[in-house]
């Protein structure tokens, strides 16, 4: 029985890397009654948008995923999560690769589960060891200029001055819009 017969509702998730990537491109066109969106990337353990999804999913509903990279991290967190999902009673749906997991799935569902991504992980790991590379060629080639800072001069001394006068360290990241980490690379602390 489909979830739409049983009066569920189609949930979607939607993961984007980076702030300026596009979310709304992933589940285009496809009607949904509820939409999660986190902005972090796939290694990033926090993903407050992919557990609030899951707490809010219920039995006979559908939840709707882009493809496999953008609901897990590896294969392992993948058929957890599925596994999990299932088990509930809901439906899982992944558009790019034209699969849809239910708790009826029988062993060939768990091998293709297992084989799609497989493929999924190995294609991540490819696209970044091309970057590697690309960055590698550009860094011989004089080209490659990194990362563009997060602060400007005036920022950072205006940062330090701040830190030095024992403002808070949490606070002035958040003010700034930067991380600790990223605050204590400008204004290290001594001693």
């Amino acid at each position: 029985m489909t979830a739409a017969r049983r009066g569920g509702k189609r949930i979607g998730y939607v993961r984007v890397s980076t702030l300026d990537q596009n979310e709304s491109r992933q589940l285009e066109g496809v009607q949904l009654d509820k939409r999660f969106a986190d902005k972090a990337s796939g290694k990033d353990t926090k993903r407050p948008q992919l557990q609030a999804a899951l707490d809010y999913v219920r039995d006979g509903d559908v939840l709707v995923v882009h493809s496999m990279d953008r609901l897990a991290r590896n294969l392992d967190d993948l058929r957890r999560i599925v596994t999990q999902l299932t088990g509930r009673g809901v439906v899982v749906e992944f558009v790019k690769e034209h699969l849809t997991f239910t708790s009826e799935d029988n062993a060939m569902s768990k091998l293709l589960l297992s084989v799609m991504g497989a493929f999924a992980e190995f294609e991540r790991s490819l696209i970044r060891e091309r970057q590697r590379e690309g960055i590698a060629i550009a860094k011989k080639a004089g080209v490659y200029r990194g990362r563009k800072p997060s602060l400007t001069p005036e920022r950072v001394t205006e940062l330090r001055a701040r830190v030095a006068a024992g403002e808070k360290k949490a606070a002035l990241a958040r003010e700034f819009g930067i991380s600790r980490e990223t605050l204590y690379s400008y204004a290290p602390v001594n001693g």
